[in-house]
Formats: C-alpha cells, structure tokens, sequence
C-alpha cells in the first residue's frame, strides 16, 4: 500500500497539479493586490469612492457613541465586483499559461498502421486451391 501511494504522488501530474496550485494561490495576491490598489481606486474615481467601499444600503444604521454604524444592511457589491476582477484576470492567466504548456509539448505521432495480411476472400481461394490439389 505504501509502494501504491508513493507510485500515486509522484506521478507527473499530481505535481504538476501541486505545483500549478500553489502557483496559482501565490499569483492570486499578487492579483488581488493589484486590483485593490490600483484597478479599484481607478474605478472608484468615476463613483468618487473606492470600488471595494461601494454598496446599496438596503436598511440605514445609527451611529452608537463610539461613532460606529450599528443595524445597517447593505448590500456590497463593489466588493463583489473586486472579486470577480480578480476571478477573471487570474481566470485568463492560467489559462494562458496552460494553453503555452500544451503548446510546447511534442505532439504524439500517431501509431504507424499494422500490414494488412490478405483479405478473407483470398484465403478462403487459398484455402480451395490446397483443397482441390489434394
């Protein structure tokens, strides 16, 4: 059981696979700190706020003492749609970084077709003319 698991792990797709998902959780912040930092507040000048901060307030909330906004419900939709950028620019990266794996990788010929012998008509002649010289 342990020579089947050490067969399963170090296959080369499994680390690849590893390899790919740590890669990719690494580029996720570096994505997210691109579009919290620099997409977001670009966008967030058309609406004068920053993307992330933008939301409908559904039920308004009053300030406690401390000055902290208590019972509002809001809906957050500029946090949504930070997501969703960073979903679709890491979505297109691994994409093309697949497309330049399988790109680069040799193109398998395809298997050289096996001598085709004689048909069954010409062994069954065959096998008359044995018959009839007997």
């Amino acid at each position: 059981m342990l020579k089947e698991f050490k067969d399963f792990a170090m296959k080369g797709n499994l680390i690849d696979i590893a390899v790919g998902f740590v890669m990719g959780a690494a580029f996720k912040s570096v994505v997210t700190s691109f579009t919290g930092g620099i997409v977001s507040p670009l966008i967030g000048l058309i609406f004068n706020s920053d993307l992330k901060d933008l939301k409908y307030i559904v039920k308004e909330g009053v300030a406690d003492e401390a000055g902290k906004v208590v019972g509002e419900v809001a809906v957050l939709y500029g946090d949504f749609l930070t997501n969703v950028i960073d979903f679709i620019i890491v979505a297109f990266v691994m994409f093309m970084v697949v497309k330049g794996v399988n790109a680069t990788k040799k193109k398998e010929e395809p298997a050289p077709e096996a001598p085709k012998g004689p048909s069954q008509e010409d062994l069954l002649a065959e096998i008359r003319d044995l018959l009839a010289k007997k």
